[in-house]
């Protein structure tokens, strides 16, 4: 791996970007039957990434959702570390930017 500079980042370096992380927490706001909740859910559990899921009808409402998040949003949505990313497409972007998947 070689970094914007041409270098290739130190041993002790690449231990603290993958301990950083392995600290970031997902939460995902669900809904039963949207596959794109599934594709995200199954992304962070193979990336072993900390997550917790959060189910329409069980733990908040479509009117919460919509307040939270926005009149006319869709599922699912996804916050790391308080940073709302967005849907699924967003979600695997940012994973990817920042060299998780």
């Amino acid at each position: 791996m070689v970094n914007e500079e041409g270098f290739i980042p130190s041993f002790f370096s690449l231990i603290n970007f993958n301990s950083l992380i392995r600290n970031m927490k997902f939460t995902v706001y669900s809904k039963d039957g949207c596959p794109y909740c599934i594709k995200v859910k199954q992304v962070l559990e193979l990336t072993k990434l900390q997550h917790v899921v959060y189910n329409l009808g069980e733990d908040f409402t479509r009117e919460q959702f919509y307040a939270e998040f926005g009149e006319g949003s869709t599922f699912p949505q996804v916050i790391c570390d308080e940073q709302k990313l967005g849907g699924s497409v967003e979600t695997i972007k940012f994973l990817k930017e920042n060299q998780i998947v």
